[in-house]
């Protein structure tokens, strides 16, 4: 009987024979296109990470805040935070200034080695862009 562990497949596993030809103008017009989307969508996270903005983020430091970003930076293991919901309320609330990440950012960090969940309000976020306060 195989260990349970035994990362050798079975004699019997079907091979999937592949039609694709990465020679093709085809494959290469994808591969274009699909690089071009990441390169979009890692330049929406780029401007989603800076928040409310530079002058949101100047403010927090005038009052010799830390941004949420910065205070997860310094509370996790490095390189170990994976965040969750960046694109939440993407493209929502434009009209009020936007709400990047929802004004919340959520994820995945080890500390000391400990995987936990961090939940971090960031107040470069106008708390308006959700509930706007409107006069009759």
């Amino acid at each position: 009987m195989a260990e349970r562990n035994d990362p050798t497949p079975p004699a019997t596993s079907p091979i999937i024979d592949t039609r694709i030809d990465p020679t093709s103008a085809r494959f290469e017009a994808n591969m274009r296109f699909l690089a071009d989307m990441v390169s979009h969508m890692r330049n929406e996270e780029e401007k989603i990470r800076e928040g409310g903005g530079t002058k949101a983020i100047e403010n927090q430091h005038n009052k010799k805040r830390l941004t949420a970003r910065e205070r997860i930076h310094l509370l996790a293991d490095p390189k170990t935070f994976f965040e969750l919901s960046a694109y939440a309320a993407y493209g929502m609330y434009e009209e009020w200034g936007g709400a990047p990440s929802a004004g919340v950012i959520t994820g995945l960090a080890r500390i000391h080695t400990r995987m936990v969940m961090i939940i971090a309000n960031d107040a470069t976020v106008k708390a308006g862009a959700f509930f706007p306060i409107t006069s009759k």
